[in-house]
């Protein structure tokens, strides 16, 4: 059918001939400009197919959009958007393959095109919404090679000649909208791929970092387990006490990854590591041309942790000025950061650490009274390890099972040499101990460790420490010993006072030279059981 010659008007003040070609042309380039734009806009693969019709309809005369996909059980053409502004959107139609003209596309992948759907008998009109003397388009949506759906639509006006035309643009539509399902199937598989990833990392950092990986079955390790569990669930800040190498990062990981937050970052500092300008800039991050090498700005371990926990270690190393800037955040969850004015808020719940006695930094002016009462809301104490004996060997098969793991041979250990170990101070505590069997596990030809292998440089054995000859039992109704006995333990001392002063804690500090805040902090940290008499 040739087309037929218009009149010309007028343009400009001069005649020319319009040219229903080159018309068409400019009002699909402009649909597909629209096109681009929503592609560019969303992969919401729902809200780009609805879009796409919307665009179709409004932009280039093509009504009564509609897009069918495959349903991957059946195999049959599901309708899955609909764009015909007089009426709902329809309930659930289905084609099956080589049903109708739709369902011909499953089984013929190639474009139809009618000048008139009334002439094609095959053409079912199930929805009810095309005119049947106006043309039809349809052409298959593909995934690479496979059909994964169907793009319908209806001009607008009666066959002109250009129905070619219309169909070409209706295919490239076609191939534009099966490039956006397959990347939004790419996006969605490497999404699920990274979400079952990220579950399996949570599921074996909760199980790595779990209380159950922490050896120790004595009853002051069973108490410190409680408290951290029962605590782990709320938002309450956490003072962990004890000594260097008790494990306190240990319960600080346990904690985090037992709690609410768990699905947020762990942020640690260890304070003593840095100076004071340094920590600033480490926990309230800085902005550009704050100082000299500031050349972008920087986040800080408090924004890093925000919706998580920020664990800080050695707390009480800190200076008494930084100490007002950290109270500050404690107290209203605001900071602003080096060189900036901005104030940025945070929700970071804290977990601190430290080994000094703060009750006696506080009372000699080292440590802010109102910074100790803000950090010490819900405080853990870890015994030291010669308190704890009975834990030695659990605490030892977990450490050789770690250190075999990294020579990748297996490592065993007699009961001597256990023995051994348990005859042992600590003053180092766990991370002696650590060491102490890394370095047998070194001399070890055969992973087996025996006796002879444990060694420990420059350090006293327990019963070495404390002869038994040097310190005769005391009978069963003698004094107690003094507290001035070089002989005696700390704990040991401290009973001894307490003992002397009858268990009254004011005068066992006198006798002492301590202050009442730290022998309370003394029968805590070494586990002693007050007497009621």
């Amino acid at each position: 059918m040739m087309d037929t010659p218009h009149p010309p008007h007028a343009a400009g003040g001069q005649g020319c001939h319009f040219c229903p070609t080159h018309s068409l042309n400019l009002l699909q380039l402009s649909a597909l400009y629209a096109v681009s734009q929503v592609l560019n806009r969303t992969l919401d693969t729902a809200d780009m197919l609805r879009e796409m019709l919307r665009v179709l309809h409004d932009e280039a005369g093509l009504t009564h959009g509609l897009i069918a996909v495959v349903e991957p059980d059946s195999g049959a053409l599901m309708v899955h958007s609909l764009h015909h502004p007089q009426a709902p959107q329809p309930e659930t139609v289905r084609y099956q393959p080589g049903e109708g003209i739709l369902g011909l596309l499953l089984e013929q992948p190639r474009t139809v095109m009618l000048k008139r759907v009334a002439d094609e008998p095959r053409f079912l009109n199930r929805l009810g919404v095309y005119a049947p003397h106006l043309p039809f388009i349809a052409v298959p949506i593909k995934v690479g090679s496979a059909v994964c759906g169907v793009l319908a639509v209806q001009p607008e006006d009666e066959d002109d000649g250009l129905l070619s035309d219309r169909g070409q643009f209706v295919e490239m539509v076609a191939n534009l909208i099966g490039k956006s399902v397959q990347l939004a199937r790419e996006v969605a598989q490497e999404r699920h791929a990274l979400i079952e990833e990220r579950d399996s990392l949570r599921r074996t950092v909760r199980q790595q970092f779990g209380f159950d990986n922490v050896a120790g079955h004595s009853a002051s390790m069973r108490r410190v387990f409680d408290q951290a569990r029962q605590v782990a669930r709320w938002n309450t800040t956490v003072l962990i006490r004890g000594e260097t190498g008790t494990g306190k990062e240990l319960i600080a990981n346990a904690i985090h990854y037992h709690s609410p937050r768990s699905r947020h970052a762990l942020v640690k500092l260890n304070c003593a590591a840095l100076p004071e300008n340094l920590l600033e800039t480490e926990l309230f991050g800085h902005e550009r041309g704050a100082f000299t090498g500031a050349v972008d700005t920087h986040k800080g371990r408090f924004e890093q942790a925000h919706g998580g926990t920020l664990f800080l270690d050695e707390i009480g190393e800190i200076s008494s000025a930084f100490q007002a800037k950290l109270l500050r955040v404690l107290q209203e969850g605001e900071f602003e950061r080096v060189g900036g004015s901005r104030t940025i808020r945070v929700d970071v719940r804290v977990i601190a650490a430290t080994h000094r006695d703060l009750e006696a930094a506080v009372d000699a002016g080292e440590f802010r009274e109102d910074l100790f009462y803000r950090l010490n809301v819900m405080p853990l104490f870890l015994p030291p390890l010669r308190e704890r004996i009975e834990d030695i060997p659990d605490i030892a098969q977990h450490l050789l099972g770690k250190i075999g793991q990294a020579q990748g041979r297996k490592l065993r250990m007699t009961d001597a040499a256990i023995s051994r170990l348990a005859a042992h101070h600590w003053p180092g505590n766990v991370r002696e101990l650590e060491n102490c069997l890394e370095r047998a596990a070194v001399l070890s030809e055969d992973g087996r460790i025996d006796v002879g292998l444990i060694c420990f440089p420059g350090a006293r054995e327990r019963g070495n420490a404390r002869p038994a000859a040097a310190r005769p039992a005391p009978a069963m109704h003698a004094a107690p010993p003094s507290v001035d006995d070089p002989s005696l333990s700390e704990r040991e001392r401290v009973i001894a006072a307490l003992e002397q002063a009858g268990w009254v804690q004011a005068k066992a500090a006198r006798l002492l030279g301590m202050t009442p805040r730290q022998i309370a902090y003394r029968i805590q940290t070494l586990n002693i059981e007050v007497k009621q008499l």
